[in-house]
């Protein structure tokens, strides 16, 4: 850690894995296979952070490997054409049925602010409306009242962003469609789009109130606004469909990340083709990108969403040991008589310390008892379990993570809560 910090900034290239929430010096990952990673000094532990989630098949699972060492002698990049970005993006049409067409990048970050600048362009509006807590990346316009590493961090938002940049975003608490249908009364024919995370994972996992996506659906209908959902956490997460296909909503442009690139930067926005035509060279709205669409994180990607195809009960075997993580959890929370509480979806899961049922928005999660889980993350690394080093960061299962693991991680977690 001295060496990295003598070169990097706070020693990490993101901020969160610099320990700051947990304190502490973090785990220098030396390798991973399935659930465990090992760390430089040969310890090992069963990770639930999974490159935060782009690991939905276990760090270096033999299929995603086998596809990048194929792709790498061929050439890593080339700024042109391979038919291995039409083959990935096949794939990912034929799953989220809201997208007719999409543009890979190279980070969920430039895939939100590409989709803000498309919706921007196709209602000739500026405005956008997004939520407290949820993260779309750390473009200027977008990093206001954020989750994730900004909550961390305890900003509200960053330094270096123009006030003339956040004064274009519009923001309002998650789960409120009153608060929506005020912004769209208060600013008509204004707004272009309201962009949100549809199960949000980066405020602690938080998940949409019944109904509410449907309503944000049918408010951007009625003002004639655009829908985006930021999927980089849960599509082809949530189910093959992403989020969008277990609560039956359709955006108008989704944004992915994370799993479509099988653990290589990759990033993609996508939606119906008349939006998407309005991209270059189709049409007047620019982006490009020398790296993307790189044939070895189209290779890692083609490989994890084929696998997942071919596995009809991998999601539901997610669920399942999902559940049994949140039930074995809930008990220990129960007989260590802690102020604690499990949110859970299928394969994301966190523990929010200081509450007795669990929250609904930002405003309630960053109430948090962030000393609590600094304690309680300590205390599982020593036992061996590697978690997010936030109070606001989801955990991640894998397909690799097995009922011993879970099983394991359960008793470690009875041992660190009665500590």
């Amino acid at each position: 850690m001295a060496r990295a910090e003598r070169v990097l900034p706070g020693g990490v290239d993101s901020p969160v894995r610099a320990y700051r929430a947990v304190g502490g010096s973090p785990v220098f990952v030396a390798s991973g296979r399935g659930s465990i990673i090992t760390d430089v000094d040969g310890r090992e532990y069963i990770d639930y952070v999974q490159s935060y989630g782009p690991l939905i098949l276990g760090h270096a699972h033999p299929a995603v490997v086998a596809a990048i060492q194929a792709a790498a002698p061929l050439g890593t990049s080339f700024g042109a054409p391979t038919e291995a970005e039409p083959a990935l993006a096949e794939r990912i049409i034929e799953a989220v049925p809201s997208i007719e067409m999409l543009r890979f990048v190279s980070s969920g970050t430039e895939a939100a602010m590409s989709a803000i600048r498309l919706a921007r362009a196709a209602t000739q509006r500026d405005l956008v409306l997004k939520f407290e807590g949820c993260y779309h990346g750390h473009a200027d316009g977008l990093l206001v009242a954020a989750g994730s590493g900004v909550a961390t961090l305890s900003l509200p938002d960053s330094a270096g962003v123009p006030a003339a940049y956040a004064a274009q975003t519009l923001v309002a608490p998650y789960n409120d469609l009153e608060s929506v249908q005020r912004a769209f009364a208060a600013h008509p024919g204004r707004i272009a789009a309201v962009i949100v995370e549809p199960i949000a994972g980066n405020m602690g996992l938080v998940l949409p109130a019944a109904g509410y996506l449907a309503g944000l659906r049918a408010a951007c209908d009625e003002a004639g606004a655009l829908l985006i959902f930021d999927e980089v956490i849960s599509g082809f997460r949530a189910s093959i469909g992403g989020a969008q296909a277990v609560y039956d909503v359709r955006p108008d442009i989704t944004v992915l990340g994370k799993i479509i690139g099988g653990g290589l930067p990759v990033g993609a926005y996508g939606g119906r083709r008349d939006l998407m035509s309005l991209i270059a060279p189709l049409g007047p709205v620019y982006q490009a990108g020398t790296l993307s669409g790189n044939p070895l994180a189209m290779a890692a990607g083609t490989a994890t969403l084929d696998t997942l195809r071919e596995m009809p009960d991998a999601y539901q075997r997610l669920d399942t040991l999902g559940a049994r993580l949140e039930a074995g959890l809930r008990d220990a929370i129960r007989t260590a008589r802690a102020r604690a509480v499990v949110a859970r979806s299928g394969s994301l899961l966190t523990v929010f310390f200081g509450f007795d049922a669990a929250p609904t928005n930002w405003a309630e999660a960053k109430q948090a008892d962030t000393a609590a889980f600094s304690r309680f993350h300590h205390a599982m690394l020593e036992g061996g379990v590697h978690l997010p080093p936030s109070q606001y960061e989801a955990w991640f299962l894998s397909l690799a993570h097995t009922e011993a693991d879970v099983d394991r991680t359960i008793a470690v977690a009875s041992q660190a809560l009665t500590a």
